[in-house]
């Protein structure tokens, strides 16, 4: 697998950008450090690892920058808030590490955040979607879109496209990204003229959601919006089917896993959720998109590729073009390149950091047909 023309965009940004800061030469051949932290055990051990499988692809197809090669630094945040803010302390004093990827898990990244920014640091989000994590931040920025954005895309999808105005949420308390994307769909949905007739909640680790499945019967909504995480919301999927529900059912970014339909199983039909604009099987993949889907499964030929490995996957490349335009892995140097990052092709568009740091994009529709995901389209909320 040839990424001639990912490694000619690096070089020729460098030349259109200019360079400042140590060069290559001053630095001899001593790696260029990069941290990854991500939650590699607990409870979003899954995605964490989808998005180390996208890093660790990117790194062996672009090894070098400056002239030098990269070393990757991993740490695992164990799921944990606390251990999330370690992991980035250790990655910075202990590992001298110029940059860092990282990580799923928006409270995670918002731990992590912090200590970068005390430290001047730079760090990109893969798919941490609160806007918390980046608001107020000069050296934290992310390679995806956030939850006023994916809520607004939702709510315009379930009343444009579905045609439905009267709706139900039934979010994890406990869970900062669900009490968030919650909010934001709510606000967007009634402001675009739907009805929101219920807000029920739970909590992590619940496995008995049918008091709150049978509330929402009785409420009768046309669609319920459930930011759940891929276990959970499965469990939601097959208690609702068994008890004879009508509503559909409608999760977030975290409900993009393999696992998701094999879980979830007939109770899975129907069901919809917002995703990233990448699917191997989308109609006018880009080359971009193609090079990875490529590349991915022949690293991975039993493993399907996935939205998260590609997220992982953009980042390193982010981070490695800002690198590649700033001449050095200064951080300073390379957190002044990342906020100047625009229209870089990658595989899930041409990607912008805007200013607040997050990236632009559209947000992917994912539903289950016949037993199969499939992948319906795009909203841009106007």
């Amino acid at each position: 697998m040839k990424f001639g023309k990912i490694a000619a965009f690096l070089a020729a940004a460098a030349l259109c950008f200019g360079a400042t800061g140590a060069s290559a030469a001053d630095s001899g051949n001593q790696p260029v450090k990069i941290g990854v932290y991500l939650p590699l055990t607990g409870q979003n051990a899954f995605g964490g690892q989808l998005e180390l499988d996208g890093i660790k692809l990117a790194h062996k197809e672009m090894p070098t920058v400056l002239d030098r090669p990269v070393e990757l630094v991993v740490v695992d945040n164990k799921s944990d808030k606390v251990e999330a803010a370690n992991a980035v302390k250790r990655l910075i004093e202990r590992d001298k590490v110029s940059a860092f990827i990282g990580t799923y898990g928006s409270a995670l990244a918002m731990a992590g955040a912090e200590v970068a920014e005390k430290a001047k640091v730079p760090g990109i989000g893969t798919s941490c979607t609160n806007p918390l994590v980046t608001q107020g931040k000069e050296f934290y920025f992310r390679g995806c879109f956030i939850d006023p954005y994916q809520a607004d895309a939702i709510a315009t999808y379930v009343i444009d496209n579905l045609g439905m105005k009267k709706a139900a949420v039934l979010m994890d308390m406990t869970n900062d990204y669900a009490v968030g994307l919650s909010k934001y769909f709510t606000d967007a949905f009634t402001k675009r003229g739907g009805e929101v007739v219920a807000n029920l909640k739970y909590s992590s680790g619940d496995q008995d959601f049918t008091a709150q499945l049978t509330e929402l019967k009785n409420k009768d909504p046309e669609i319920v919006f459930m930011p759940a995480y891929f276990a959970e919301g499965a469990i939601i999927m097959r208690q609702a089917k068994e008890l004879g529900a009508k509503f559909r059912l409608m999760g977030a970014d975290a409900m993009d896993n393999p696992d998701t339909l094999t879980l979830g199983g007939d109770a899975a039909e129907g069901f919809l959720h917002s995703t990233f604009p990448y699917d191997q099987n989308m109609a006018n993949l880009s080359e971009e998109a193609k090079r990875f889907t490529e590349a991915w499964k022949a690293a991975f030929p039993d493993k399907d590729p996935n939205a998260n490995a590609l997220l992982g996957y953009n980042c390193y490349l982010v981070i490695l073009n800002a690198i590649q335009r700033a001449g050095s892995d200064d951080p300073q140097a390379i957190a002044k390149a990342l906020a100047e990052t625009m229209d870089l092709p990658t595989a899930l568009g041409k990607l912008t950091i805007n200013k607040t740091h997050d990236a632009e994009m559209p947000v992917g529709i994912i539903e289950y047909k016949d037993g199969k995901r499939v992948y319906v389209g795009e909203v841009t909320p106007s």
